[in-house]
């Protein structure tokens, strides 16, 4: 059993969540849902999951968009596809699409087998990709179609998706990485890096993202041992013995000027030109010590997302924070995505907040369809 930091986890069908509380880690069923056994459901985990339980509803101090009352918990991704449709993955009523008409939830009565979306990614010829707790699942425009052991992915479980330069889907599963060429999935074996007892949260194999850079690096960030990238040869381990503050990352994330950014459950977040770090947590510039969801926008500003404390933007030579007292429904971030408009779309703990460039608001506010 290993000792984390802020959430609990859930299973339901095999379904694994991440666990960051201050417990030993449990295996509970699961819809990967949220929880009422917070004191104070505004100051909990981001990743803090439990069973639900009927009748008992977290109190939020204020709600912002739910899709109309199609989201249950929260929005775990955000997408929107090169037609225009936006995608919300829940956290556990499988995948919303507004196509510019309607809302459309889609769950195991229409084919869509996996509860919680955990990536989604889209392709050359326009199908989009679902990373879910169910396998991997494509929607071609018309129908779902799921992939999942059977067909030779390593586990159900996924965790990551990144549609590499030459079109392969690569799979990061609970049980290690998958890669799908279209028609046949490969196991791709991940070295581990030579860790001082390591603490995995899920699985010692679990790969929660995978990077492809621009210069076709694949980077993959691996439980509880730090981040290992691939040249297309050789494989090259990131730990805190290089400078990686925390061993256990939760996001990673390439800008525009080619430096990695990696937020981590228990060493806030730092960027990595390819050299050396900067750690803006440990440097006291960055508040908390759970970061992720980064998004660049098209100013190429950083946001990302630390647990218990909101948002924060980097625009290149200083950070600025926004939280509920700017008009975010809590400051716990589960999802951050940028749409064509250029609004910056946040899924909350309780609904969806939205930013024109100006000021935070509920989305329906500015976008009415989303109820």
């Amino acid at each position: 059993m290993y000792h984390v930091i802020t959430s609990i986890f859930t299973i339901l069908m095999c379904s694994i969540i991440i666990s960051s509380c201050k417990e030993q880690n449990k295996k509970v069923s699961t819809q990967d849902s949220t929880t009422d056994l917070r004191t104070n459901p505004i100051e909990t985990s981001i990743t803090e999951i439990t069973t639900q339980t009927p009748n008992r509803i977290p109190v939020f101090a204020q709600y912002h968009s739910n899709l109309d009352g199609m989201v249950s918990e929260f929005v775990r991704k955000m997408f929107q596809d090169k037609s225009g449709n936006y995608w919300f993955g829940t956290n556990g009523d499988g995948v919303i699409r507004y196509n510019g008409v309607s809302l459309d939830k889609f769950s195991t009565n229409e084919g869509f087998e996996g509860t919680a979306v955990r990536g989604i990614v889209e392709d050359k010829v326009g199908d989009v990709w679902f990373g879910t707790s169910g396998g991997l699942i494509k929607y071609d425009g018309e129908s779902f179609t799921t992939f999942s052991k059977k067909e030779g992915l390593l586990d159900n479980e996924i965790w990551s998706i990144e549609i590499d330069r030459n079109g392969n889907i690569w799979v990061g599963s609970l049980e290690g990485v998958s890669i799908f060429d279209g028609e046949t999935f490969t196991s791709f074996p991940i070295p581990k890096a030579d860790i001082t007892n390591p603490q995995p949260m899920l699985s010692h194999n679990r790969i929660g993202g995978i990077l492809e850079d621009r210069k076709g690096n694949i980077w993959f960030v691996t439980d509880g041992y730090g981040i290992c990238k691939y040249d297309g040869k050789t494989f090259f381990h990131i730990t805190k013995k290089d400078g990686l503050p925390d061993n256990n990352v939760a996001d990673i994330h390439e800008d525009k000027k080619g430096n990695i950014w990696i937020g981590t459950f228990y060493g806030g977040v730092s960027m990595y030109d390819g050299k050396t770090f900067n750690n803006y947590t440990e440097n006291g510039i960055i508040e908390g010590i759970e970061a992720y969801n980064f998004c660049e926008d098209k100013s190429g500003n950083i946001w990302f997302s630390v647990e218990k404390i909101g948002v924060y933007q980097y625009n290149g030579k200083s950070f600025t924070k926004f939280t509920t007292k700017d008009g975010l429904a809590t400051n716990g971030i589960q999802s951050i995505f940028e749409d064509k408009k250029g609004q910056i779309w946040f899924g909350t703990w309780s609904g969806i907040s939205l930013y024109d460039g100006y000021s935070f608001s509920n989305a329906t506010d500015l976008e009415p369809w989303a109820k």
